[in-house]
């Protein structure tokens, strides 16, 4: 069974399904590798125009494979810490989330362009509970969407906040019933690609280019922390996986 199913349709619009359902699809280092090297190629290909991005029932992404890293202690070494996103858009990721997103699984949600969440959509975060330090992001990129203070509390406390509790705080665009979730991922897609692509990839630029600006230094910051909390070397490399 694959790891990562891919559907391609011919309006632009690609679904890409974390597929580790017995798992809760957490990230294994092969799903991460799959992951990163699919979504690489959908940028690049020039008839897709958008990204969906969603998990197989009944979980978005439970976070890092911790089964795995108890088998391999050494392959914290292939998760982070990070200077950037997880991927960098030229064309939008959309982010439908359609059970839990959790601690890993949440920051794979905050490293797409937008979320759209099914009203069974949960989202918490578990590292301070399993004594980790984030590594992906997760102290800049929650505090952009929901405010410092509700980061702080989420991150903290490790209590899991509901869909419409993620909409009021700014987490997600909108929510929808369970049933419409791909449909309307798939529709804002579609909106996408009825635009100029090239306008599209350089407004996506132009972002990416103003986060770099304002948030290098806390990404540093984070990494730093991550590495010390986590018993890692920081090696400043963009392509060290989270």
């Amino acid at each position: 069974m694959s790891e990562l199913i891919v559907d391609s349709t011919d309006d632009g619009v690609v679904v890409v399904t974390l597929n580790r359902p017995s798992a809760r699809n957490a990230l294994s280092l092969s799903l991460r590798t799959a992951l990163a090297a699919e979504l690489e190629r959908l940028q690049a290909d020039p008839t897709v125009g958008a990204i969906v991005l969603t998990g197989t029932e009944p979980a978005f992404c439970s976070g890092m494979d911790t089964k795995e890293l108890e088998r391999e202690p050494e392959s914290i070494h292939t998760i982070g810490p990070r200077y950037r996103p997880l991927f960098e858009s030229r064309k939008p990721v959309i982010g439908a989330v359609n059970g839990a997103a959790m601690t890993g699984g949440l920051e794979l949600a905050l490293a797409c362009d937008w979320l759209v969440a099914s009203e069974a959509a949960v989202f918490a975060d578990a590292h301070t509970r399993l004594g980790l330090t984030p590594g992906w992001g997760l102290t800049v990129l929650l505090a952009e969407a929901v405010g410092t203070r509700r980061a702080r509390q989420l991150i903290t406390t490790g209590l899991p906040i509901d869909a419409a509790t993620a909409l009021d705080w700014g987490l997600v665009s909108e929510v929808v019933p369970h049933a419409d979730l791909l449909p309307r991922a798939r529709a804002l897609g579609r909106a996408v690609v009825g635009n100029d692509a090239d306008a599209v990839a350089r407004v996506l630029a132009t972002f990416s280019q103003q986060r770099s600006i304002a948030d290098g230094a806390a990404w540093a910051v984070e990494a730093r922390h991550w590495s010390e909390g986590n018993g890692v070397r920081s090696t400043q490399s963009d392509r060290t996986e989270s």
